[in-house]
């Protein structure tokens, strides 16, 4: 077995397809988030470029041992997520799944496949260490929603009809979240 805590980065490159394979669905699933990361500006690509192509050797200092970062995994792990929270983002990752009798219109003609309960979780464990992040000590709706783009945008699929209509899982989410509303719960 692996030692703990075990927890996996990768990087993806969209346009570099030959010899790489793209990971099914179910192992894309087991990723908490996708998050896109666009082209550094100018003076973050010189840094790169003169930080990289010189003698420099940084110095690398560990900032957090396993302890640490077990203890941190629990401390997000005890923070509360009111019930409505929690409904929320179920209502909202349902809301992905075509075959849901709640599911909007939109999604039932432009996605193939939605998120499963894993998005959920994740929601809310992403929306917990935000909250903690940003000093606070209870998960609320606007993690959620600020989440829900890199926790979905790599569990819904969208079908023919959307990529025809040059639709992708980021417009849908955007649109869900613009329609699935706490309120309405």
């Amino acid at each position: 077995s692996l030692d703990l805590p075990f927890f996996v980065l990768a990087t993806q490159n969209p346009i570099e397809q030959e010899g790489t394979y793209p990971l099914p669905e179910a192992q894309l699933d087991r990723f908490m988030f996708n998050v896109g990361i666009d082209y550094p500006d100018f003076a973050q690509e010189v840094q790169i470029v003169e930080s990289t192509t010189s003698a420099y050797q940084p110095q690398l200092d560990k900032v957090l041992n396993a302890e640490r970062i077990l203890a941190l995994q629990n401390l997000v792990r005890r923070v509360p997520a009111a019930r409505y929270v929690v409904s929320y983002a179920v209502k909202l990752v349902q809301a992905t799944r075509p075959s849901h009798t709640q599911a909007p219109a939109f999604v039932k003609e432009w996605v193939n496949w939605g998120a499963g309960p894993r998005a959920s979780q994740y929601l809310i464990l992403g929306a917990k260490a935000r909250a903690v992040l940003h000093g606070r000590y209870v998960a609320s709706i606007e993690d959620v929603q600020a989440l829900a783009r890199s926790v979905l945008r790599h569990r819904i699929i969208t079908n023919f009809t959307a990529e025809a209509e040059g639709i992708t899982s980021l417009q849908v989410i955007d649109r869900l979240l613009a329609e699935i509303t706490p309120e309405l719960l």
